[in-house]
């Protein structure tokens, strides 16, 4: 059925549709942005905590990739919390969790524990608590759009962490700033609470929810939107080892997975060493850099924009998934592979023109959510999601960890920012050559 005639259909059977999805995606961007500024919480503070707390590059990057090993090891776990038990439920308990641990990492050094110990588990547990959340994200955006505003509505939750730090690396800067690297912590997690209140009253099940009219969730159903996930949570588990085998075996998802570790390189990057770069190679202090860092977040936020809706605007006018979802990737990892040339210029204001770009180009081809939209298993989408995503923030162990070796072994960032660079090429090795037809998997009995 086409958008016109689901529109139509929608209006017949009750009246003009009700807007609440999009309600739904702003809370879901807004969660997102706070989620992303709980991991970059380390990166920000890091600085001024390392100095205070005596701790070394090298133990800083193992800090920064706790975060990661717990997240990686707790997707396929969460995922499958969120089919047996519902988005909401899960979802609501793990914001409310990494925000309560986010605030005690601000009492490190106050407490008789050991430091690094202390932050090393605090962070890992918060990756943990998160593992939920954008598989959770996946899952609202597969029940609550139809197929032709999934690619815009996974852009925009995805792009939240860019616009995170646009907002929040500048209030974190000058948090340290002003009142101590403390600060942060408790600040972002009182923030956490407030969120979960929110999505705890206002997120539901499409067929639940109070505000929602029949024209819409006609206008969802008819255009692929899975509007009884919720309901169907824990009546009908097909979790097995043996349909994890199945998407472990699937060509098409072991490069999009592929595909989603490498551009988590630059994510990673992003979130975790790119204040320290400004702050250590380039000679800004902490507030500069805060300040600094948002002009590329920025362009990252609009690039995600771009990206989901010329992926949409694609499919609507080809009906290819491939031309619609590969096209915008090629184009964004593209202009990703620019943060290679910040090696050979010395000028700050071109330093951050070309991360702008960059993380521009990072923004558009951001279309991995939208993509296990259109491709999940429909009965074990949470455990595919959580699959996918355990894949993509492998990145956020080795990166980390990689460019603190590098840094600490050569002196420079300039290995660490080819590093970055060539794995933009290899996303696209990953969805032109080994992905192939973009198709939604069915499981074999």
């Amino acid at each position: 059925m086409s958008v016109a005639d689901s529109v139509h259909d929608a209006k017949r059977l009750g009246g003009k549709p009700t807007k609440v999805r999009h309600g739904i995606i702003a809370l879901i961007f807004i969660i997102t942005a706070l989620n992303y500024a709980d991991r970059s919480t380390f990166s920000i503070a890091g600085a001024a905590a390392s100095h205070d707390l005596g701790i070394s590059t090298v133990q800083t990057g193992f800090i920064l990739s706790a975060f990661a090993w717990a997240y990686v090891l707790a997707q396929i776990p969460g995922g499958l919390l969120l089919d047996r038990f519902g988005t909401r439920r899960v979802y609501a308990a793990a914001i409310a969790i990494w925000s309560l641990l986010t605030a005690m990492q601000g009492l490190a050094g106050l407490v008789a524990l050991p430091v690094l110990a202390m932050l090393f588990a605090l962070r890992f547990m918060v990756g943990i608590a998160e593992a939920p959340s954008f598989p959770g994200n996946a899952r609202l955006v597969a029940a609550w759009f139809p197929g032709s505003e999934r690619g815009t509505a996974s852009a925009v939750f995805n792009s939240a962490q860019y616009f995170s730090l646009v907002v929040f690396a500048p209030l974190m800067g000058w948090l340290v700033h002003e009142h101590g690297w403390r600060s942060v912590f408790w600040v972002m997690g009182v923030l956490g609470l407030i969120a979960t209140a929110v999505f705890w009253l206002f997120i539901r099940s499409p067929v639940r929810h109070p505000r929602i009219n029949a024209a819409e969730l006609t206008l969802i159903e008819a255009g692929g939107g899975l509007i009884h996930m919720e309901e169907a949570a824990g009546a009908k588990q097909v979790f097995s080892w043996h349909n994890v085998r199945q998407l472990l075996a699937n060509r098409m998802l072991l490069g999009i997975y592929l595909g989603q570790y490498c551009i988590n390189v630059l994510t990673y990057f992003f979130v975790t060493w790119f204040p320290i770069y400004l702050v250590k190679e380039r000679g800004l202090n902490i507030m500069e850099a805060g300040v600094a860092a948002a002009a590329p977040a920025l362009c990252g936020f609009v690039g995600g924009l771009v990206g989901g809706y010329l992926s949409d605007t694609l499919l609507r006018r080809t009906g290819s998934l491939d031309i619609a979802r590969k096209t915008p990737l090629v184009i964004g990892m593209l202009l990703a592979t620019l943060i290679i040339a910040c090696v050979f210029v010395e000028a700050e204001w071109l330093i951050i023109t070309l991360m702008a770009v960059a993380f521009f180009g990072k923004g558009v081809a951001s279309l991995g959510w939208a993509v296990m939209s259109d491709v999940a298993p429909r009965d074990l989408s949470g455990v595919a999601s959580g699959i996918f995503n355990m894949f993509g923030n492998m990145a956020g162990i080795v990166t980390p960890i990689v460019i603190g070796f590098i840094v600490a072994g050569t002196g420079s960032f300039d290995g660490a920012l080819v590093f970055v660079g060539l794995h933009c090429l290899l996303t696209i090795f990953a969805f032109l050559v080994v992905v192939g037809p973009i198709k939604r998997v069915e499981l074999k009995a």
